[in-house]
C-alpha cells in the first residue's frame, strides 16, 4: 500500500533518538517497533530495544525490517547509519540546532517521513514559544553538560538557542567547538553571572555541581525540557522559566 504522496506507507519505525521516539509514540502509538535503551518516554513504551544511540545493534534493527529509521546527525554515528542504508533501509537523519529547526524537522519526520497528520501537540509547542520575550537583559551563563572532564555548551546548539529565548546568554556561544572541554577554573573566570545545570546527559543536582561554582547562583533545570525536541517543547518555557526564576535569574 502507498500513501497519498505515492511513497510506500510507513508501518514500522525504529527510532535511534529519544526525542523523536517520544514524538512518534505520542502521535501514533503502535507505529514504533524499535527504539534505543535511552528512549524512556513515553512511560511504558513497549518496543524492541536496539542498544544505545552511539552503539546500536545494527543487526537487530535490520531484523525488525522497519520502513523507516529515524536518526540525528549529532546523536548517532555515521558508520552505523551507513550500515543500515547498505542493508537497504530508509534512514531519515535530522539536524536540530535551533528551536525553529526543531519545529521544521519534527514536521518533516512526522508528516513527510511517517505520513502522519500534524499533531496537535506540535502546534501547542509552537504557540508556547511564539512571541516569548525575556523579562530583562540577557544574563551571561555557563552551561555545563558533563563533569570529569567538564564540558559545556559551546556554539550552535539547540539548548543554547532555547536558553537565549529565555533570557540566558551562553558565555561560550562563540567557542569554536560545540561542546568544549574546559578546566573548572576557566569556567569560574569566564564572567558568567549564572550557572545552568541540567539533569542530563550528566545528572547534576543540588549536591552535585553547584558547589563547584562558589558565588554563582545555580539553576537546576530539567534536561529533557532543555535538550529534547518533541512533546516536551510545549511545557518547556514554563518549566525552564520556573527553574531560572528560582535561581534568582
Amino acid at each position: 500500500m502507498s500513501s497519498s504522496s505515492g511513497r510506500p506507507a510507513v508501518r514500522r519505525v525504529v527510532s535511534l533518538v529519544p526525542s523523536l521516539t517520544e514524538a512518534v509514540a505520542t502521535t501514533a502509538p503502535g507505529l514504533l517497533v524499535g527504539a534505543t535503551d535511552w528512549c524512556e518516554h513515553p512511560a511504558g513504551l513497549d518496543v524492541v530495544r536496539v542498544g544505545g544511540t552511539k552503539n546500536p545493534d545494527v543487526a537487530r534493527i535490520i531484523a525488525l525490517a522497519p520502513d523507516l529509521v529515524l536518526a540525528n546527525e549529532e546523536e548517532n554515528r555515521a558508520p552505523d547509519l551507513g550500515a543500515l542504508r547498505a542493508a537497504g533501509l530508509d534512514v531519515l537523519v535530522t539536524e536540530i540546532r535551533t528551536l525553529e529547526q526543531a519545529f521544521t524537522e519534527l514536521e518533516r519526520v512526522l508528516v513527510r517521513g511517517c505520513g502522519l497528520a500534524r499533531p496537535a501537540w506540535l502546534e501547542e509547542a509552537r504557540d508556547a514559544w511564539h512571541d516569548l520575550r525575556p523579562a530583562g537583559p540577557p544574563v551571561p551563563a555557563v552551561v555545563p553538560v558533563w563533569r570529569r572532564p567538564w564540558m559545556v555548551l559551546g556554539r550552535d546548539t539547540f539548548a543554547g538557542d532555547v536558553l537565549a529565548r529565555l533570557g540566558v546568554a551562553n558565555v561560550h556561544a562563540g567557542h569554536a567547538e560545540r561542546y568544549p572541554r574546559m578546566p573548572l577554573d576557566e569556567l569560574n573566570a569566564c564572567g558568567a553571572r549564572l550557572v545552568v545545570l541540567p539533569d542530563e546527559p550528566y545528572r547534576f543536582g543540588a549536591d552535585d555541581g553547584p558547589e563547584c561554582f562558589p558565588g554563582l547562583p545555580s539553576a537546576l533545570v530539567s534536561g529533557r525540557h532543555l535538550t529534547w525536541y518533541g512533546p516536551s517543547l510545549a511545557a518547556a518555557p514554563r518549566v525552564l522559566g520556573a527553574a531560572l526564576r528560582a535561581a534568582g535569574r
